[in-house]
């Protein structure tokens, strides 16, 4: 068995699939609309992962918590190595995104950093 894909609601797609694209080298697939239910949704493929993100909208779909819940916490995409998160992180902070934790080797042994999309959802860059 294997993972083939996340899916992610969110309020602005098109924001949204231009970060992933931009920063993290996505390729997005066209655009899918039900118009009768007023979904749409893009499937995003990371050039050496088999695993895609699918981006999904839906006006009926508001919920935001304001709090840390259980379940998913984060997103980890790998991008091979130090310099590469050190510019990658650099690159997102200097184009105005949120930092969450700045390029560092962990306790258990993952150099990483921790950034924000657009929409507030963590993406951990490892190498």
């Amino acid at each position: 068995m294997k993972i083939a894909h996340v899916a992610l609601w969110t309020k602005d797609i098109e924001r949204m699939r231009q970060f992933y694209e931009t920063y993290f080298k996505a390729q997005s697939g066209e655009r899918y609309e039900n118009t009768n239910r007023g979904f749409a949704s893009y499937f995003l493929t990371f050039s050496e992962s088999e695993v895609r993100l699918e981006l999904m909208q839906q006006p009926t779909i508001t919920y935001r918590p304001e709090e840390t819940l259980l379940g998913w916490a984060h997103l980890a995409i790998s991008v091979g190595n130090e310099p590469a998160v050190n510019a990658l992180t650099k690159a997102i902070s200097d184009d105005g995104h949120t930092v969450i934790g700045q390029p560092r080797w962990t306790g258990d042994g993952y150099y990483e950093s921790v950034v924000a999309d657009p929409e507030g959802n963590w993406i951990e860059i490892t190498i």
